[in-house]
This record gives structure tokens, sequence and C-alpha cells, in this order.
């Protein structure tokens, strides 16, 4: 079962009301996303806290109605 861009975007933006959120599908299956998030949240942790951080806010959904999730985060400028 797929997951829409705007499931994806609304579950990392109640995680990170802040985040600057850019989902795009890249092969148009609802499977294959890539993401760009920007929180205040990810100052001071490393890209891979960064991305954990982000993962543990789809709530499980990785691995299931979330096959792949191509993933950059930052900080604001």
């Amino acid at each position: 079962m797929a997951m829409s861009a705007a499931a994806i975007e609304a579950m990392i933006k109640e995680a990170f009301p802040d985040a600057d959120v850019t989902i795009e599908d890249l092969r148009g299956d609802g499977d294959h996303y890539a993401a760009t998030v920007v929180s205040s949240a990810f100052k001071g942790k490393s890209r891979v806290q960064q991305h954990q951080m982000v993962y543990a806010a789809l709530k499980g959904k990785m691995g299931g109605e979330l096959h792949a999730l191509a993933l950059q985060t930052s900080v604001p400028a």
C-alpha cells in the first residue's frame, strides 16, 4: 500500500512544526520518494541522528507503506 507525499509531509511537520519540507515522488508510484527537511531541531545533531529523527517521525512506516526515502536534512541557514 503506497503512501502519499502529503501524508509523509504531514507526519514530518507534526514532529518538527518549524520544518521546511519538500517531498518528491521519484517514480510516480507512491513508493519511492526524496525528502528535504530543514529544521532547527537538527541543530547540534549529526547527519545520522537527523535522519533517525525523521525516521522516528514516520512512526514505523519506513519499509512498509513507504518503501524508499532518499533523505537530506539540515538546519536553517
